[in-house]
């Protein structure tokens, strides 16, 4: 199986993609290995929130993720 990355906002612009599937790691860090490096780099930021399978986490480098798992990167939101 595999985890699927998703992008959202200008993120996805980033990725050059809405999601992506990679290879299932032991945390974070073996997942982002796995991006592009600048990707990577902005995903690591720590205005991005992360979600795990539709959850929203309080701390995305504590995630271990599993076979089968969704993980969704939000950047932060502008408005007015």
């Amino acid at each position: 199986m595999a985890i699927r990355l998703v992008f959202l906002g200008k993120l996805a612009d980033v990725a050059g993609a809405p999601e992506v599937e990679v290879d299932p790691a032991p945390n974070m860090d073996g997942l982002l290995r796995q991006v592009d490096e600048g990707l990577a780099g902005q995903l690591e930021t720590h205005r991005i929130r992360v979600s795990l399978n539709g959850e929203i986490v309080a701390d995305g480098r504590g995630i271990r993720p599993k076979d089968g798992d969704e993980i969704a990167f939000l950047p932060p939101v502008s408005g007015g």
